[in-house]
């Protein structure tokens, strides 16, 4: 038997008229944290009312069930470098067209085409002395995109212009982009006339609106695995004890945990819907969040503490999200993770020391470095960026992450406190 919703609400700056609007815009993680200490599923008003879970079962809830709850009308719709192709395909199309573009995107197919030619750009890449992760880590995924997607000989000019609105604070990634985006589409049409077959070019050329899915595909995985580079520099920087290739799969498992790049997923409820004894009703926007679930002290245990050695354990179903989950699991998920291996691994032997004293994440479109993170690199051995399937880690590191709160002058950057009271 359901009940009414009576989720708990955030109080503190409430306001009748635009309810948590404001406080969305200004410090949507703090808002977050608020909602957490509430319970397992709160709500907020934001343009309109949304309900907020971060529990493995609510979790399986909203991306297990795909035909109970849609694409369409969600937060990634809002911008339009996300509002279109498989991003916003629902059911029952999307299976199908999932089905056109997934052997592609396989690891045992994006290793064995990108591993060496990724590492050839890395290393071609690779910063000396000081330098600024941020907007390195976004000059390198886009390099490794280019390699990819399209090639050598595509334009970096277009490319880098039609991404320069992801690296910007709100309301730039939302605001229409009528001149990048059709710019991106010519170009994309006339690498596509002659796909580079050592590309994924091929792929899209040979399907029904190729061009719209690879410009959406491009963007959907630019900011988000820069950002996740530059918190994994940070976190390389700290703890040069795994600065070494046998360690990289458990930092970029740990990164990944601790600042998952999708901070936050929506969907839109098909019909009405129960969970816990409550009434989701049909046409509410609902919001998962693997900022929530990754620092959940019921499933991880010391969850602010960045420590790698905790991912050779069996993981929390449904409470490890970096690429979603279900039949929605993001499509580029192992060129993802393939890129962010490649470039840990590069710096292996190498010095990374840290310039800047403190990070902060913030919530944009992505999960996002609140300025620029300053490191040095120094050359102490000879080193080669390589790709593995698999690693060990030796031995354990731990750091007290940085919980995110809202800076105020005089006060301190960082906080240890739980995020759970």
């Amino acid at each position: 038997m359901t009940r009414p919703e009576k989720w708990p609400s955030p109080t503190r700056n409430y306001s009748g008229l635009i309810g948590h609007l404001p406080r969305w815009g200004a410090d949507s993680l703090e808002l977050l944290e608020e909602g957490a200490r509430l319970g397992p599923v709160f709500t907020v008003q934001l343009w309109r009312p949304v309900t907020i879970g971060h529990s493995p079962a609510w979790n399986r809830l909203v991306l297990g069930n795909t035909a109970g709850f849609r694409s369409r009308g969600s937060m990634s719709q809002l911008s339009p470098y996300l509002a279109a192709g498989i991003v916003a395909t629902d059911a029952p199309d999307h299976r199908a067209r999932r089905a056109l573009l997934n052997p592609a995107f396989h690891r045992r197919m994006v290793t064995p085409q990108f591993a060496d030619q990724f590492a050839a750009v890395v290393r071609e890449h690779l910063p000396q002395g000081e330098f600024d992760a941020v907007a390195w880590a976004s000059r390198m995924v886009r390099a490794l995109l280019s390699t990819a997607f399209l090639g050598r000989n595509f334009p970096d000019r277009v490319l880098r212009s039609f991404l320069t609105p992801l690296d910007q604070g709100l309301p730039g990634p939302l605001l229409p982009r009528p001149f990048r985006i059709r710019t991106m589409d010519r170009a994309l049409h006339r690498t596509f006339a002659d796909p580079d077959p050592e590309t994924l070019a091929p792929l899209f050329a040979s399907i029904p609106g190729g061009v719209q899915e690879a410009r959406v595909a491009i963007a959907a995985a630019y900011d988000t695995t820069a950002h996740t580079l530059a918190f994994a520099l940070w976190e390389l920087a700290g703890h040069p004890e795994l600065n070494t290739a046998r360690a990289t799969e458990s930092m970029v498992q740990e990164t990944m945990r601790l600042y998952p790049a999708g901070w936050i997923g929506s969907r839109v409820a098909v019909t009405d819907t129960e969970f816990d004894g409550r009434k989701i009703p049909a046409g509410r926007m609902v919001l998962y969040s693997p900022y929530l679930t990754h620092r959940n002290p019921q499933l991880w245990d010391d969850p602010l503490t960045f420590r790698p050695d905790r991912f050779t354990g069996r993981l929390p179903a449904w409470g490890y999200l970096p690429f979603a989950a279900g039949e929605r699991t993001c499509l580029g998920a192992a060129l993802a993770t393939l890129m962010l291996r490649t470039v840990i691994s590069a710096f292996a032997g190498a010095g990374l020391q840290r310039i800047s004293t403190a990070v902060r994440p913030r919530g944009v479109i992505t999960l996002t470095p609140d300025g620029p993170i300053v490191l040095r690199r120094t050359t102490t051995t000879t080193t080669t960026a390589t790709s593995t399937s698999t690693s060990t880690m030796t031995g354990t590191a731990t750091y007290t992450a940085p919980v995110h709160v809202p800076h105020r002058p005089g006060a301190p950057m960082v906080a240890s406190q739980p995020l759970w009271g």
